[in-house]
């Protein structure tokens, strides 16, 4: 393979990814003191409360006295008065969040809003170094694993800026956001590094701008998706305990207690995650168009198409399950979860254990 045109631009990228890597972590750790040091917000705090108000009315509902009234008919029937309770559960309500959606304080809102503007300079930064390698290759900065992983992790950092100026109340996103982009990064820049070199004949074409940068873009909003699902789990079992009075520890109190409700994660990962569905299907099928072009053959059960394969049908029987049997619950977490573990296998696992013609890792 041939050396990059301008090595100069290619240095300016690693710099830039360094940079941006420096500035993350501090991200990161103001996510760390919006949790932990700003306190619950009145809403986080009144919801045991709430609970305990509606159970106290609805017991009195239950139990009040007999009165009574003369029907349309003339006949005397008993009633018992109606009690107007807020909620039977307001646990698993959608109840309004606290600054940033995380449940916090103004202390903590703080911290948030400065976790948000060093998100912001990071993810630029993130994306003059993967525009400065793209310049310096003169192709796609995507050729490789090192350049997947560093556009990939770009990608969730941005999609994760968007879903903030359009919902304004997703920064409970944020701390795992920012911790994995960071591990993704890391792991990118020792384990994956790739010195800049052209592209092989075979990748040489108009689909890798199509085909590769569709792939990175549903891996990303696919992985957002993930996150919502595996805090769903958690947020879930949480309200379950609230729900008959379990004992809860402070720390799940804390956080779990700041978390959106069950029903939002549950709704945010389907919206994400039935966004993405046909995009990735488009994706399959580009990558068919292209195999064709360059090796002659649309499908080849290849390992990277197996499993491109097997996370289409993962997510389509996540699709198909909330429609039809109407798993909105802990079982569509579950394959939800289970769609983006293949997906993580097609991202690392082909490209570096198996022989596949598509392994162009550079590993």
């Amino acid at each position: 393979m041939m050396l990059a045109a301008d090595q100069g631009l290619a240095d300016t990228s690693n710099v830039l990814v360094y940079t941006a890597m420096a500035v993350y972590a501090l991200a990161f750790l103001a996510y760390v003191a919006e949790w932990v040091l700003g306190g619950r917000s009145r809403v986080a705090r009144t919801l045991p409360t709430l609970e305990a108000e509606d159970k106290a009315a609805r017991g009195a509902a239950s139990a009040g006295p007999a009165v009574t009234v003369r029907g349309r008919n003339g006949t005397s029937v008993l009633e018992r008065p109606k009690v107007v309770t807020r909620s039977a559960n307001p646990g698993r309500a959608d109840v309004p969040d606290g600054p940033g959606a995380a449940g916090g304080d103004e202390r903590g809102d703080t911290y948030g809003r400065i976790a948000v503007s060093l998100t912001t300079l990071a993810f630029l930064l993130h994306l003059g170094g993967v525009v400065s390698r793209a310049v310096a290759v003169e192709r796609g900065p995507w050729g490789n694993m090192y350049e997947f992983s560093t556009a990939f992790s770009m990608v969730v950092t941005g999609a994760f800026l968007i879903l903030l100026l359009l919902r304004r109340k997703t920064r409970w996103l944020g701390l795992i956001v920012v911790g994995t982009v960071l591990l993704d990064l890391g792991l990118a820049t020792t384990v994956l590094y790739t010195e800049t070199q052209q592209l092989v004949p075979a990748l040489d074409s108009i689909w890798m701008w199509i085909h590769v940068p569709l792939a990175i873009v549903c891996g990303g909003l696919l992985y957002l998706g993930a996150i919502s699902s595996v805090l769903f789990l958690f947020r879930d079992r949480y309200e379950a305990k609230l729900a008959v009075d379990a004992q809860i520890g402070t720390f799940s109190r804390s956080v779990l207690g700041r978390l959106p409700s069950s029903a939002t994660l549950d709704r945010f990962a389907y919206r994400i995650n039935a966004a993405v569905f046909p995009l990735w299907t488009f994706t399959i099928v580009a990558g068919a168009i292209w195999a064709e072009d360059a090796w002659g053959r649309y499908w080849d059960w290849d390992p990277k198409e197996t499993w491109a394969f097997i996370t289409w049908v993962a997510y389509a029987c996540y699709l198909h399950a909330r429609a039809t049997v109407g798993w909105k619950g802990r079982k569509a977490a579950y394959l939800a979860v289970a769609g983006f573990l293949c997906f993580l296998v097609n991202y690392y696992g082909v490209n570096i254990f198996f022989d596949s013609l598509h392994s162009y890792g550079g590993v």
